[in-house]
């Protein structure tokens, strides 16, 4: 059997069409680094019974809420960086004030239990529990016995939310874990020390095994792989041993689960009693990194020697390596699917939705090889017969009663999309991307019902930037460009005329007219909200007049990603409490409640 019809046998891909359509076929090095990280599928034992066909539920009414990353949305009361009252001030602002009936917001899995934190919030240490960066200090009740001396620790934190700077995660988390460990120590009430008791019984050993990895964590590293070779293994007697004499320890981090799974299901609590139909709407990330909690808690299903990531696109020309590792297909299927229900339940405990990053993960990975680049990669199938991975989705979304939307931007093929649909998981169509047959920006009427609609994500730039072409003036300052400077700005003048062309088709900008940024983005929006898709997302930051990105796929030391705090269009930082006196985001939210 040669190289390719092993590599078919084992869900494979020996080629894929890439984003210009063209045919390309994968490297054998890469089929062969693959294939070894694959093992012998006969190997494994049969994997899960057929799902029923459950279907997501649909949106309740066509809606338009805030897209937000929520660590940047600070208030003058968080502590330097936006938290789960801030969200729950959002979402009662949002519905009350301008009709919004969700707010999608970034993951907020949790990351290290000590500096230095990552800054990314789509590379976690654990997707299953929410980090306590996101916590309000002042919303835990032991707060009151505490008042004078934690305050004191919050005043330099308060400040830079005026400041001007980057979010300093490490400075937060320093301040707020001893902020953490002070309340720790303050006797519960009988009630409140139940009530903890059942959220621990109620959360198994999943979070038995999330508190303990945190307090090795603390001893040996925030990378298991370091580790000495007998706590590597979640389940060996030395482990356990080490639970118990870390038990204190152990406790703390559970707490903090506690308090934070409060706090969430509170802000959820909020959007729904100021009248949104959804409510927050949380994104998962595609995986967790390679050394967290979730590896080392579960190295069965997880596939050793790969990491995840894309393909090259449009945006990003060498593709893109998230340093994330894989489920193992056939693993994963012998377990019935049970991480991945346990993962997408758990996310929906207090949530209206779920948005699932690169949802086509669900049926197929690009894979690539420790070593090689990520336009080196593949394509690995899972499930390819049954599609028992977006059942799983559908099905616990159905359960929950909230919906279930895809992040199916870049490569996706036709059937990928048929396949979500057919279960109602919604889509996502990014402005930038929708264009009709000859090219042009694809007129509204034309644009899909089933989908959460919006200008741009978290990885492209604001409208504000393609707009004066700081979008590509960034890209190529940093070497992301792969061809010449004048060709990418030639290509992207002439797409900013074609969308200056179809608004004014749209009666949304005047053809004879300078429009400013703020105008343009308006338009963008208005244009949204004339086609079909059932939910609107309006970035926060765009709305705002934000001009620089959240993130620049391609990048880590070279740009602050996920560190820039919510700005207007001067760079001035803008706080919640600024928000409902902002043109802006007025204009913008008045064109979304006249097309609703």
């Amino acid at each position: 059997m040669d190289i390719e019809d092993l590599a078919r046998q084992h869900g494979v891909a020996v080629s894929y069409t890439d984003w210009r359509g063209r045919k390309v076929r994968v490297a054998d090095e890469t089929l062969t680094a693959i294939l070894a990280a694959l093992g012998d599928p006969a190997a494994e034992p049969p994997g899960a019974p057929l799902l029923d066909a459950a279907v997501a539920p649909a949106p309740p009414t066509r809606a338009w809420g805030f897209t937000v990353q929520l660590y940047s949305v600070r208030s003058r009361a968080s502590w330097g960086h936006g938290d789960l009252h801030d969200l729950a001030d959002l979402t009662r602002w949002s519905a009350r004030d301008l009709g919004a009936d969700f707010v999608q917001c970034n993951p907020l899995h949790a990351a290290e239990p000590l500096p230095p934190v990552s800054a990314s919030p789509y590379l976690a240490m654990t997707r299953r529990f929410i980090s306590p960066l996101y916590l309000r200090i002042e919303d835990i009740p032991e707060y009151a016995a505490e008042q004078e001396r934690i305050t004191a620790m919050a005043a330099p934190l308060r400040a830079s939310n005026t400041a001007g700077g980057l979010i300093d995660r490490d400075a937060v988390w320093a301040a707020k874990r001893a902020a953490l460990e002070i309340l720790w120590a303050v006797p519960r009430t009988t009630q409140r020390q139940a009530a903890f008791d059942r959220f621990r019984a109620s959360q198994g050993t999943a979070l038995d095994d999330w508190a303990t990895w945190c307090a090795l964590a603390e001893l040996h590293g925030p990378d298991w792989r370091s580790w000495p070779a007998p706590l590597r293994d979640p389940r060996s007697g030395a482990v356990a041993r080490e639970r118990g004499r870390l038990a204190s320890q152990v406790r703390f981090h559970a707490w903090l689960q506690w308090l934070a799974s409060d706090q969430l299901a509170a802000a959820q609590a909020t959007a729904r009693a100021a009248g949104m139909s959804i409510g927050i709407i949380p994104d998962l990330a595609i995986g967790a990194h390679p050394g967290g909690a979730d590896a080392w808690s579960n190295p069965g299903v997880v596939a050793q020697g790969v990491s995840v990531g894309a393909p090259p696109d449009e945006f990003n020309q060498h593709g893109q390596d998230w340093s994330l590792p894989p489920w193992h297909p056939g693993r994963l299927a012998a377990e019935g699917y049970r991480p991945l229900t346990d993962l997408i339940a758990s996310t929906l405990t207090s949530a209206g939705g779920i948005r699932v990053d690169h949802v086509m993960g669900l049926l197929r990975l690009w894979w690539i090889p420790a070593g090689m680049s990520p336009a080196q990669g593949a394509y690995v199938y899972y499930g390819h017969k049954e599609k028992e991975m977006v059942g799983v989705l559908a099905a616990q979304a159905a359960r929950a009663s909230a919906l279930a939307i895809g992040e199916d931007l870049g490569t996706v093929d036709p059937w990928i999309r048929d396949c979500l649909s057919a279960r109602g998981v919604l889509g996502t169509s990014m402005l930038w991307f929708e264009r009709a047959e000859d090219g042009s920006p694809l007129p509204p009427s034309r644009w899909r019902t089933a989908c959460l609609a919006t200008v741009g994500t978290h990885d492209v730039p604001p409208a504000t930037a393609f707009f004066t072409g700081d979008q590509v003036t960034l890209r190529a300052s940093l070497g992301l460009l792969t061809r010449a400077e004048a060709a990418e700005r030639a290509d992207a003048d002439e797409a900013l005329a074609a969308w200056r062309t179809a608004l004014a088709s749209q009666g949304l900008l005047r053809a004879d007219e300078a429009a400013t940024p703020e105008q343009f983005t308006t338009a963008l929006y208005a244009y949204l909200a004339r086609t079909p898709a059932a939910l609107i997302g309006v970035s926060l930051a765009e709305a705002a007049g934000e001009r620089r990105p959240q993130n620049l796929p391609g990048t880590s030391t070279q740009y602050p990603n996920w560190q820039i705090p919510l700005a207007d269009g001067t760079g001035a930082p803008l706080l919640a409490e600024d928000l409902p006196s902002h043109p802006g985001i007025q204009t913008i939210a008045q064109a979304m409640t006249r097309k609703r």
